[in-house]
């Protein structure tokens, strides 16, 4: 599949059709992302994995030994892990203890709501004790758009468990734990200014809850997967590209996260992000999707990246990437 290819815009009844996206290629690894599954204890309406309480897919523990293989043949400084909710998987904290025995920054992308689940009591403390920065969801500090977007009664338990991972140190001034929160819009529209948005969290959450954190991320919500279907389900995709598109900031080409990062899928293939997993899309526009097996020992300096559609998402406005905002 040629960029062209993808890059051929929305269907016809939408009304609108989405300009080619512009080449890019990649700089320096160094961060590699993984996905350990698509399991997870929640359905959120904006899960662009689909992930759920019924979804069965998980990295084997021979695929997980791939990836630290991987780590050490590229020089990995941070390991970014994700899912569905990535610490059901049964290889976990294998992986975790053995990434940061060599010293590699490890991310736990967290619901929260994870910590009260049966077998995870003491995930929190493993996590400090690891040195683990936790990257967790919050979509608002209020709870009825947090229940709107994650389910009833997830505010509340993500509220207890942001007060747990405070109690252990994570999101204090001073700390070595970092403890990053999430911000994703409830529906087809950009994300607010990230440094503002971070000051009215930190305000409210303190002054509610005693709550502390470390940073703010806002991430827009990518038009792929569940996301798309209720964009389409309610005749606003045509709508929503041509606010990414009118949105789009050529400085964010600079900086969008898959000049120095790679996904794998919870099979172990390889792609230029997170997002062009889900879709399907090879990496470095490949024919077919590699395996981690068979790049080991590639170089990915300079590689070409698949651009589609969807990564309007990443450039529009302040920019978007799993490290928040491009621009602010």
């Amino acid at each position: 599949m040629t960029n062209s290819d993808m890059n051929s815009g929305l269907p016809r009844q939408t009304g609108y059709v989405v300009p080619k996206f512009p080449s890019i290629r990649r700089r320096k690894l160094d961060i590699l992302q993984v996905n350990l599954g698509y399991r997870c204890n929640q359905a959120c309406t904006h899960c662009h994995v689909d992930a759920g309480p019924n979804r069965r897919e998980e990295m084997t523990p021979s695929t997980i030994a791939l990836v630290l293989e991987f780590v050490h043949a590229h020089n990995i400084r941070t390991l970014d892990l994700t899912g569905g909710a990535p610490e059901l998987n049964r290889g976990f904290r294998y992986l975790v203890l053995a990434a940061r025995s060599v010293g590699v920054n490890v991310i736990d992308r967290c619901n929260l709501t994870i910590l009260e689940e049966p077998g995870q009591e003491d995930l929190a403390e493993f996590l400090a004790r690891n040195r683990v920065s936790v990257t967790a969801s919050l979509p608002c500090y209020t709870e009825v758009k947090v229940d709107y977007q994650r389910g009833k009664g997830v505010f509340e338990k993500s509220i207890r468990g942001l007060l747990e991972l405070n109690a252990l140190g994570f999101g204090l001034p001073g700390s070595n734990l970092e403890l990053n929160l999430v911000y994703n819009p409830t529906g087809p529209y950009l994300a607010p200014a990230q440094a503002e948005l971070e000051q009215a969290y930190r305000d409210e959450l303190k002054r509610r809850f005693g709550i502390q954190f470390s940073r703010l991320l806002t991430i827009l919500n990518m038009p792929i997967a569940r996301f798309r279907h209720a964009l389409e389900r309610d005749a606003e995709l045509g709508t929503y590209f041509e606010l990414l598109v009118n949105a789009y900031s050529e400085a964010n080409l600079e900086r969008v996260m898959c000049r120095n990062l790679i996904s794998i899928d919870w099979r172990g293939y390889v792609y230029d992000c997170d997002f062009n997993q889900m879709l399907g899309l090879p990496v470095g526009q490949a024919a077919d999707p590699m395996h981690i097996s068979d790049m080991l020992a590639s170089s990915f300096d300079g590689e070409p990246i698949t651009v589609a559609d969807h990564c309007y998402g990443c450039t529009a406005g302040q920019g978007s990437s799993c490290g928040g905002a491009l621009s602010a």
